[in-house]
């Protein structure tokens, strides 16, 4: 073998060595990269983009409820929150709507004329945003009587309906104002047809 044709080997196998090591730490930086991308974004490792839920929370009995509106004559005569032992963990508010609901009702010459007031076992952020929107719940809730037969308010399984349709209608409107309900219920105060 002649010396020229030895010395080409070994650069030979030098040059596929030195490509073996560059093509590696490029899969290894790109590989590092995307894991980084996708960390930034959320799809692995838990990244910086989670969602905090803000929701109103479910207030124990007992517990101090953050939100909850000044208490006004409560205090003044110096009465505490007592909760019974048994029943529901958690503790409702009420809000109660200060003028009443007078409206037609479906197909019909009869109105309905009622007082209502709502529950929630959630934090005061409820009743605040009921406050808030209470002229668009008004409306919302008029609009369900106007569309209530005549027939279902004298049944009590309609009445059980018209309160289920009451309930969600204030929730609708909350959602929609605030991105969550959280009325359990609504009550009829008065109820009187004419």
């Amino acid at each position: 073998m002649s010396k020229d044709t030895e010395d080409e080997k070994p650069k030979k196998k030098g040059k596929g060595m030195m490509m073996k090591l560059v093509l590696g730490v490029v899969l290894i930086a790109a590989g590092g990269g995307g894991a980084f991308g996708m960390m930034q974004a959320g799809l692995i490792g838990g990244g910086k983009h989670e969602k905090e839920d803000n929701n109103p929370k479910l207030v124990r009995k007992g517990d101090e409820d953050p939100f909850a509106p000044p208490a006004k004559d409560k205090e003044a005569a110096g009465l505490a929150d007592v909760h019974g032992d048994g029943g529901s963990k958690y503790r409702t508010s009420y809000y109660s709507f200060a003028d009443e609901f007078t409206s037609n009702l479906k197909h019909s010459d009869a109105l309905v004329q009622i007082s209502l007031a709502a529950s929630t076992k959630r934090d005061g952020r409820v009743l605040m945003w009921m406050q808030k929107h209470e002229l668009a719940i008004r409306s919302a809730l008029l609009t369900i009587l106007a569309d209530t037969p005549e027939d279902d308010v004298y049944t009590l399984e309609g009445k059980k309906q018209l309160q289920e349709r009451l309930t969600a209608a204030i929730n609708t409107v909350l959602t929609e104002n605030e991105g969550f309900g959280g009325v359990d219920a609504v009550y009829f105060r008065s109820f009187i047809i004419q």
